[in-house]
């Protein structure tokens, strides 16, 4: 499996990202690349086990996730089960550390495995500074929006 990891300090209290990310079912509210997201399951909105779907901006993909592994304030395990994109497997771990009272670092790690095969593992090294660059972009966005911008002031 390929890694990517990016981490920013914050401008914010731990607790203000955490908030942000915890609201499981509106990752849409910040994310660049998410046109719309919503709940897929009874579970509660967010914790071990809950389920949504991203439909992604570019009006044609899609991914399904549930969290797999949840300490509440600290870290979110999130595992792409299913998708519309060329991914056998993809998982992402986030975390949240406290620096001070106002500020915070959060962390954004994802493991990922191409399908296809063999050609999918020639691929993912190439694929590896695509998906570093659409992380740290999500993580300016988060920061933006907790900081007191929007997502619009992210992408710049």
């Amino acid at each position: 499996m390929a890694n990517v990891t990016v981490s920013r300090t914050i401008d914010a209290p731990a607790e203000h990202v955490w908030a942000l990310w915890d609201d499981f079912a509106h990752i849409d509210r910040f994310n660049p690349y998410v046109a719309s997201s919503r709940l897929i399951n009874q579970s509660d909105d967010t914790g071990l086990g809950a389920q949504r779907q991203c439909d992604l901006s570019d009006g044609k993909n899609w991914l399904r996730e549930r969290i797999i592994g949840y300490t509440a304030g600290k870290q979110m395990v999130v595992d792409i089960y299913e998708s519309s994109m060329p991914l056998k497997s993809s998982v992402a771990t986030l975390t949240v550390k406290p620096l001070g009272p106002a500020r915070s670092q959060l962390t954004f790690s994802m493991e990922f495995e191409p399908a296809m095969g063999v050609i999918g593992k020639l691929m993912a090294p190439m694929m590896k500074p695509m998906f570093a660059a659409r992380i740290k972009k999500l993580v300016k966005a988060s920061a933006a929006r907790v900081e007191g911008g929007d997502r619009r002031a992210a992408m710049a």
